[in-house]
């Protein structure tokens, strides 16, 4: 009896910490490239201290991660509401993402556009928004909401230089043209010289999320695949399709080694 008791109090004691693994987990994807994921790690680091001065009788230390844990919820709720409020929004989002960009071809039709573009050199910046709605990081009054099915001739006719938002970045959202003539923010980093405004822009942007931007040169025609600190030049047609579809086909966000045959370019 008491053996089935103990075995019994194992299964549940092991479903508990299955349980609190997973929901970590989906924290952490959640709030991946938020400003709240740091905080969450630090959070984690002063939990693992709180529990050991507990084991090892730090008394004061103790006592004083006490008091902090017990009002950091009430911080974190009033500093991160943003943050806590998209994250909830978009539990759901990545799979709902992937099947809306593997409908219709939208893929396909973006990399065609694309490739267009290259051929005529004709720049611009192309942004497939993946998990992290993109909405705080390219200006909500800048540029054009369109909410237009996503074809090749769209593309091309909003990146033409008669257009007068040809020169922003177009995002594509759940499988349609969500907004053109986007404004991106800028990267800090120091770049090559070969690359221009509009790399700068979808480094910038991808330091902060997880989209996938394609850059064509207006100078060279090159395409580029930008994602998290990765840039990938000079791409062909096939090998950025192929890329694009391995990005929306991963369940959460992109290992940095997914194309270990292509180092970055920093």
């Amino acid at each position: 009896m008491i053996e089935k008791i103990l075995g019994f109090n194992t299964i549940i004691a092991a479903l508990d910490i299955v349980i609190v693994a997973f929901i970590l987990y989906w924290l952490m994807l959640m709030f991946k490239g938020t400003r709240a994921e740091r905080m969450l790690w630090g959070i984690a680091i002063i939990v693992v201290v709180y529990f050991a001065s507990q084991r090892f009788e730090l008394l004061t230390l103790h006592w004083i991660l006490s008091n902090f844990l017990s009002s950091i919820v009430i911080f974190i709720i009033v500093v991160f509401q943003q943050d806590i409020r998209r994250a909830l929004v978009q539990m759901g989002k990545p799979f709902s993402t992937r099947e809306a960009m593997k409908a219709g071809g939208v893929l396909e039709v973006t990399v065609k556009a694309a490739q267009k573009m290259s051929e005529t050199r004709t720049g611009g910046i192309l942004v497939l928004e993946r998990s992290i709605d993109l909405g705080d990081f390219i200006g909500e009054d800048a540029g054009i909401e369109l909410d237009a099915k996503v074809s090749k001739e769209l593309i091309l006719s909003i990146f033409n230089t008669a257009s007068p938002v040809h020169d922003g970045a177009i995002i594509i959202r759940n499988g349609r043209v969500f907004k053109a003539g986007a404004i991106l923010p800028l990267t800090n980093k120091e770049l090559s010289n070969s690359l221009g405004t509009r790399h700068r822009a979808a480094i910038g942007l991808a330091e902060e999320t997880d989209a996938a931007i394609i850059v064509v040169s207006e100078e060279t025609g090159e395409m580029t695949l930008v994602f998290e600190d990765g840039i990938y030049p000079d791409l062909a047609a096939d090998k950025l399709l192929s890329d694009l579809k391995q990005l929306f086909a991963f369940k959460g966000y992109p290992k940095k080694a997914m194309f270990p045959w292509r180092a970055p370019s920093k």
